[in-house]
């Protein structure tokens, strides 16, 4: 039998072991060693065992075979990497970087073999005339008295004409008969009894909601479907539908006729605080066909929902980022719902979008990707209007009788003017009052996530901003404000320049203040409040969603998550408490994500026949992102958006790729920086003319965490193919860096936030 040889990706996340190893395929472990599979190797001169990833196997190697490895063993073999999978971490660590052993953990939703769940049954042995001769050898054996009751306790389904007898549990004999487990296992024993076993999955999914059977959609709904599933010139298709008007019925029917062929679809949502309601009313629609992923499962959860897909039990599975990875070998769809949310971006190496890899996927798989979106990317929109994907829109809520929510927008520089210092403004509080007299809910949204801070007037709402970048500023220590695009600062001015007011403040507001303010203003009223403090614990999310939905609660309070497609047909009244803290981050998406989430929250109110209000708050009422969300205009927004984007060179008038530099020597790290950019403006000059653009470098926003050190510089380019040469340029050359063990070097591919 001729030698195999793989080859091997090792588990160690270092740039100069980031290629493959041939190893050895030893006749022991023939049959067992498989693309995909996951391996244990003796690596480096101590023969130390590390664990390594098989991509390719050949039976001609590169390398002398005399000094080839042999593989240890094979581990994890229910979790090896299905091919298209290890395809699509290739195309994800040339994109987007970072070494080929963090991009196929990427793509393994499970990391760890758990333990499985067996369980027994037990059965009457269907040879009826070798139970009944065993029966007379014991019937006067008084020592058998608990053999022949058991064994009755079996006969009497089969003497009533039930086919085949029953299979039960030991659990449902102890119940139904005194006998035990000695018992029955010497009934095993003797034949009379076979025993079974079967393998329990562990399932998150639980049936919320009562079986349902699809609706009948509505004309709108109706074409889209046959558009997309017709459509045999695009891969990808964006739904762009106003809040409510049955986005996810269109899914739910999209996928029914996926699985009418055999094949089976992947959904995505933005946050797992979605999870409980959309897998509910899959499940309600599809029954125990449907799966579910996200981090907040156990690992024995997690491993046995992706052995059921591996496995073809499940032709549906719903989760955030990580169920994009799921081993399905007939995929014919996947669904990315509120396609613009920037939870789509991993935070880790490699920084992939979730949406675009998902093209990748379906191309691979010869499928379709769904964008659902009632605020679509600027990206996605722009693909959509060349042609590049296909477009279908929604203009109409689905629910008969419901309506858009009528939009207010309070000048907080107004109130500020009639002596109201408070955070409820006279119109937000009497809604309120009026929607709790009436018995009905209310949300209030702050939109505002992680470092979001910025400096304003509060007499005049000025902000001040980087006169280089056209991006807010935050306050550092000493009175600085500093611009963390290009790293220009100037002295915290006394007055405002705009006004001449001394009345100058850092703007921000926590979820907890709002709570308490709310029960100073509204004694007796209660309040759920949604943030990171109560869903730390498993469930607690999905928990306090379902309070509000019962009613159990008069007011949400909440950052994001509470206004991501949830559907709460008794909200009337949303309040957004300080539209300015999305829309001054210091962020060129910020006009996006404040459009966004602005018209997010304002399509939570009214969605059933009781009409909707809702009320921005804002020092900034005139700004276009404010006053397109206020029309739900999403079409002005995307004008004015990206015209704006092109004047300032951003994304996605050019790809951006940022170049993060991280160590806990300042100096070593600041040196490192300067030297990067230096090299990578000459290879750019060299490879690319002038059209390269550098910007910093500077600190990054977040200059120093945990005792480390950040300094970060961007690079632009209308090509990322062109960014992907400077990064692989960078890469290399950190490997014969003075500071390569000092310093470590992060990339991220069109980022979705500041550094």
């Amino acid at each position: 039998m001729p030698d195999v040889y793989a080859d091997v990706v090792v588990d160690i996340a270092a740039g100069n072991l980031d290629r493959v190893f041939a190893y050895k395929i030893p006749e022991r472990l023939a049959g067992q060693v498989d693309i995909g599979s996951q391996v244990m190797i003796p690596f480096g001169k101590g023969d130390r065992q590390i664990q390594g990833f098989v991509v390719n196997m050949t039976g001609q190697p590169d390398y002398d075979v005399n000094k080839i490895k042999e593989i240890s063993q094979v581990v994890n073999s229910e979790l090896a990497i299905e091919s298209q999978l290890i395809r699509l971490a290739w195309q994800i660590k040339k994109v987007y970087g970072g070494t080929m052993s963090q991009a196929l953990k990427t793509v393994i939703p499970v990391r760890r073999q758990v333990r499985a769940i067996v369980e027994r049954t037990y059965g009457l042995n269907p040879d009826h005339f070798a139970v009944s001769q065993y029966y007379e050898k014991i019937k006067n054996d008084k020592r058998y008295e608990a053999r022949k009751r058991l064994i009755d306790f079996f006969l009497a389904p089969a003497l009533s004409g039930e086919d085949g007898g029953v299979s039960l549990s030991m659990e449902d004999i102890k119940a139904g008969v005194k006998a035990s487990k000695t018992v029955v296992q010497a009934l095993v024993d003797e034949g009379i009894l076979v025993e079974q076993t079967f393998r329990r999955y562990r399932s998150p999914v639980k049936a919320y909601m009562p079986p349902e059977a699809a609706v009948v959609l509505n004309e709108e709904q109706q074409r889209a479907v046959d558009d997309i599933l017709n459509d045999t010139s695009h891969l990808v298709h964006l739904l762009f539908g106003v809040t409510g008007s049955g986005k996810t019925e269109v899914y739910m029917a999209l996928i029914a006729r996926i699985l009418e062929k055999g094949r089976q679809a992947i959904v995505l949502i933005p946050e797992i605080a979605l999870s409980l309601q959309t897998v509910s009313r899959f499940h309600a629609r599809f029954g125990d066909r449907v799966a579910v992923m996200n981090s907040r499962l156990s690992d024995g959860e997690k491993y046995d929902q992706y052995l059921r897909a591996k496995r073809g039990k499940v032709d549906i599975v719903v989760g955030p980022r990580s169920a994009l990875f799921m081993p399905f070998d007939r995929l014919g769809m996947i669904i990315v719902d509120e396609e613009h949310d920037g939870a789509y971006k991993s935070e880790n190496t490699p920084r992939y979008h979730a949406r675009d890899v998902a093209a990748w996927r379906v191309k691979m798989a010869g499928a379709k990707l769904v964008l659902g979106s009632a605020t679509p990317s600027v990206e996605s929109y722009g693909r959509a209007k060349a042609g590049i994907y296909s477009l279908h829109t929604l203009t109409s809520r689905a629910r008969s009788g419901s309506r858009l929510p009528q939009v207010s927008v309070v000048d907080l520089r107004e109130e500020f003017r009639r002596n109201n210092k408070g955070i409820f403004s006279g119109k937000l509080l009497k809604y309120m009052e009026e929607a709790l007299a009436r018995k009905e809910q209310i949300i209030l949204f702050l939109n505002r996530r992680g470092f979001a801070g910025f400096v304003s007037c509060r007499s005049c709402g000025y902000v001040f901003k980087c006169r280089h970048c056209d991006v807010s500023m935050t306050v550092h220590t000493g009175g600085m404000l500093k611009c963390h695009y290009c790293g220009w600062e100037q002295p915290l001015p006394k007055v405002c320049p705009q006004c001449g007011s001394p009345y100058i403040a850092g703007f921000g507001l926590g979820t907890q203040k709002v709570e308490q303010l709310i029960y100073q203003t509204l004694p007796g009223v209660k309040v759920l409040r949604l943030d990171r403090d109560t869903t730390a614990q498993k469930d607690s999310m999905e928990n306090i969603l379902e309070k509000f939905r019962r009613h159990e609660g008069d007011i949400l309070v909440g950052t994001q998550m509470i206004v991501k497609g949830h559907d709460f047909p008794n909200v009337t009244v949303v309040g957004v408490l300080a539209a300015d803290l999305s829309m001054f981050s210091n962020d060129y998406m910020a006009a996006e994500r404040t459009f966004q989430l602005l018209t997010q929250a304002a399509g939570r109110s009214g969605r059933d026949q009781k009409p909707g209000q809702v009320v921005i708050q804002t020092y900034n009422p005139e700004h276009y992102s404010i006053v397109c969300a206020s029309r739900q205009d999403y079409l002005s927004f995307y004008r004015q958006e990206i015209n704006y984007r092109a004047m300032m060179n951003y994304p996605p008038a050019v790809h951006m790729l940022v170049v993060l530099a991280l160590g806990r020597d300042e100096g070593k790290v600041g040196k490192q920086i300067h030297a990067l950019a230096a090299v990578v403006k000459d290879f750019a000059a060299k490879n690319h003319g002038g059209e390269m653009i550098l910007v910093g470098p500077s600190d990054a926003s977040i200059s120093k965490g945990k005792d480390v050190y950040r300094k970060v510089f961007y690079l632009k380019h209308k090509n990322y193919s062109a960014l992907i040469q400077a990064r692989e340029f960078l890469e290399k050359y950190m490997r014969t860096s003075e500071y390569s063990r000092e310093v470590s070097l992060q990339f991220d591919m069109d980022p979705m936030s500041v550094y």
